[in-house]
């Protein structure tokens, strides 16, 4: 039988440029004439409230809804329910990843055309066929995979410069993973998609290392938009070309595992994946031997540092974390059914909680390799 694959790769329509919010509205209003506005942060109300303002300025007849959680079960069965009460016929989800998530889950579930609009540019959510469960309470539980990636995603250059310079670090530490785990997990696949995916998050990592620092410390400079798109749209695009066998290994999986730990919840996404790729790479070092893991990591660690981001748990705010919560943590990292398991040697809870607990003896990275990014 012939091998085949079917792969949701990109939006339907990308709309990305300064001011480009307003050139999308006859977009919109092409695709929907009542549509739902889901959002959740207080901090982007603001920045909601004009859209809804500029929809409603297009003649479209616009529902609100707001996240109470996460994109939990418990807001998505509040939404499911909603639908049962008012008519609308698409959704617009605007704000950070959890709402993107949660909006096109929630389209895909009403088989509705679906809008995304990136607040930030910390995670590719905005793009990907893919969204992620948490409790209520901000404990990862599983993902789903959608059955098409957004209709229309809009990356505003002008609104997502509103967001705090730290989600945008957080996006660059998100978007560094493509590299440093599909590197590991699938860079010796013979399939060509797969190794063109590969090398785009090569050249994405590339991007990101030169110009992530003048990103984050000025908004208005040309690095900043190679930098943003590459964390909001590029990323996205590498996951969708490279499908399934692209896959996220330990960066991710000791993601979930430190959400399970409550006190990790004030961190972002990618805060705790730049975290979990340190750990990766001393896990793939102290495993294999890799010399190219260690250069890595002291590459990297001062690199991490210098947008502000944690490199280690006392700075993640977990330095009073007993040890059986960590064990807690290495445990669902580790569960059967977990990426990490897609490392290409054996990793077990132990292992992992060893090499959590050395992680914060080694603090002497600091090389001239900061200066080097910082002056960059």
């Amino acid at each position: 039988m012939e091998n085949f694959s079917t792969q949701t790769i990109a939006p339907a329509r990308v709309l990305r440029g300064n001011q480009i919010w307003p050139k999308a509205l006859p977009i919109i209003s092409s695709l929907c004439r009542k549509p739902l506005l889901l959002g959740r942060s207080s901090t982007t109300h603001l920045v909601r409230q004009n859209i809804f303002d500029n929809l409603k300025s297009i003649g479209l007849k616009v529902h609100q809804a707001e996240l109470t959680y996460d994109c939990c079960e418990e807001d998505l069965n509040l939404l499911y329910g909603l639908a049962e009460r008012v008519d609308f016929d698409s959704v617009i989800a605007a704000g950070g990843g959890k709402v993107l998530d949660s909006g096109k889950l929630l389209a895909d579930h009403l088989q509705l055309p679906c809008i995304t609009v990136p607040l930030s540019a910390s995670t590719c959510a905005g793009w990907t066929a893919l969204s992620n469960i948490y409790t209520k309470k901000g404990a990862f539980l599983y993902d789903v995979v959608l059955k098409k990636c957004p209709d229309l995603i809009i990356f505003d250059h002008n609104i997502v410069k509103q967001a705090p310079p730290r989600t945008l670090a957080s996006g660059i530490a998100d978007a560094l993973a493509k590299w440093y785990e599909s590197s590991l997990s699938s860079g010796s696949s013979k399939d060509g998609l797969i190794q063109q995916a590969v090398q785009m998050a090569r050249v994405l990592r590339d991007q990101l290392l030169i110009d992530g620092h003048k990103a984050f410390t000025k908004p208005h400079s040309p690095e900043w938009i190679t930098v943003a798109e590459g964390c909001a749209l590029t990323a996205g695009l590498i996951s969708g070309i490279g499908g399934a066998q692209c896959r996220t290994v330990a960066a991710h999986a000791i993601h979930n595992g430190l959400t399970q730990i409550e006190a990790a919840h004030s961190t972002l996404h990618g805060e705790k994946v730049g975290y979990g790729i340190l750990v990766q790479l001393m896990l793939e070092e102290s495993i294999t031997g890799s010399q190219l893991a260690n250069h890595a990591r002291r590459q990297l660690r001062p690199f991490l540092k210098g947008l502000n981001l944690p490199t280690d748990i006392e700075e993640m705010g977990l330095s009073n974390v007993s040890l059986s919560e960590l064990r807690n943590a290495c445990d669902f990292a580790c569960r059967k059914e977990s990426e990490i398991h897609y490392l290409p040697f054996k990793i077990t809870s132990d292992l992992l909680l060893k090499t959590i607990t050395e992680q914060q003896l080694i603090k002497s990275d600091e090389s001239l390799e900061t200066t080097k990014y910082k002056n960059s």
